[in-house]
């Protein structure tokens, strides 16, 4: 996946999109921040989220962080393995390492996330 092509939340979530179908992961940046992950827990399947909310969270040796609903939605899968592998949280963050897939309710709200530019911009300047 080409990190240029997705959108990013402030709170360093990515989103892919296709049809009404949003993938979720967090991005590269947050793992580097986070360092060694230690836990990740996901939301259930079926569970409705509104945008910021947390759906789960990853804890690292040095801080629990939540992970938030970039758009509104309900989950329709998530990524079971992700658990038992975290690796790839650090080796493959926007493919093998999302989270979860919610069916949008309003797709119009990926207009309110971050192009890649902006996100890069957003890490530089508040350096988080």
């Amino acid at each position: 996946m080409d990190a240029a092509e997705l959108r990013y939340a402030k709170t360093h979530e990515w989103v892919s999109v296709e049809g009404d179908i949003a993938t979720v992961g967090i991005t590269a940046f947050a793992v580097q921040l986070l360092t060694d992950i230690v836990y990740l827990s996901l939301p259930t399947v079926g569970k409705s989220f509104n945008p910021g909310q947390a759906m789960g969270e990853v804890e690292s040796v040095k801080a629990v962080s939540d992970i938030y609903a970039p758009v509104s939605g309900s989950v329709v899968e998530v990524n079971s393995s992700l658990p038992e592998n975290l690796s790839l949280l650090t080796e493959s963050p926007l493919d093998k390492a999302w989270i979860v897939r919610l069916k949008m309710r309003d797709p119009a709200e990926l207009q309110g996330l971050l192009s890649y530019a902006e996100y890069v911009k957003h890490c530089d300047k508040d350096g988080h």
